[in-house]
């Protein structure tokens, strides 16, 4: 990787959200330097309701002048397919994948980006288990379950980090773009932490309050949940060369 910080493409994919994708895009406008931000791609699918829709457009209208906005409707299917669009599409040194619910609170990109110009070949990532951050409105059984998995993880990668699944999280574009993304539906979150660590790479974590979306419904039943666990087994062990995307030679 170049090693070097310019700015950031943030990755928003949108269902039924309106006043909460709204929100989302204002608090970045109003906490960020725009310099540090290269776009912010909305990305939308064929089962976006149509005020969603709508909000995106406006949102795209709303701040021509000031930022680069666009829509982009997913070619590939699901949300890790909607945010591997987004890795092909961005055009800054860093990427954020967060989302439009506000479950992943926007006013921490300014902290992102304040630490990736200081660590720029480091994934900063979002952790609601360290000191700083937490849960509210957050299901119990849920709760514990989460900080099993955790644990759990942690232990079969080898790192100390905390929060693993939430994937909320700044990443080298250079990096994003170089890995073979397997996953489509949510355990891609999870990929999205493990790839990287077995590649070596480093990872700074910051708190974040996660409270639970009050706009729309989740499309990430609780027991599909138990599908991240074939996930980091997978990964686990597989081999290292075959994270990575190969390169076709040319005759």
């Amino acid at each position: 990787m170049n090693g070097k910080y310019k700015n950031l493409s943030l990755l928003v994919p949108a269902m039924d959200e309106t006043y909460s994708l709204q929100e989302t895009v204002d608090v970045i406008v109003q906490t960020c330097n725009l310099s540090d931000i290269a776009e912010i791609i909305i990305i939308l699918c064929e089962r976006t309701s149509t005020d969603s829709r709508r909000t995106a457009e406006q949102l795209v209208e709303q701040y021509q002048d000031r930022l680069r906005i666009y829509i982009h409707n997913q070619k590939r299917p699901f949300v890790g397919g909607a945010i591997q669009d987004g890795f092909d599409l961005a055009i800054g040194s860093h990427v954020v994948v967060m989302s439009s619910d506000l479950e992943t609170p926007p006013q921490l990109i300014a902290r992102f980006i304040e630490l990736a110009k200081q660590n720029p070949e480091k994934v900063i990532t979002a952790s609601r288990w360290i000191k700083g951050g937490g849960f509210r409105n957050y299901n119990k059984i849920k709760l514990v379950c989460n900080y099993i998995f955790e644990k759990l993880i942690a232990i079969l990668f080898g790192v100390k980090l905390s929060d693993l699944t939430y994937g909320y999280r700044c990443l080298p574009t250079e990096l994003v773009q170089s890995i073979n993304w397997e996953e489509a539906k949510h355990p891609f979150f999870l990929e999205t932490a493990i790839k990287p660590i077995r590649l070596g790479v480093e990872f700074l974590e910051v708190p974040a309050q996660w409270e639970a979306r009050t706009e729309g419904a989740s499309v990430n039943p609780f027991f599909a949940n138990f599908k991240y666990f074939k996930t980091a087994w997978h990964v686990r062990f597989m081999p290292k060369a075959d994270i990575l995307l190969q390169k076709s030679s040319e005759n």
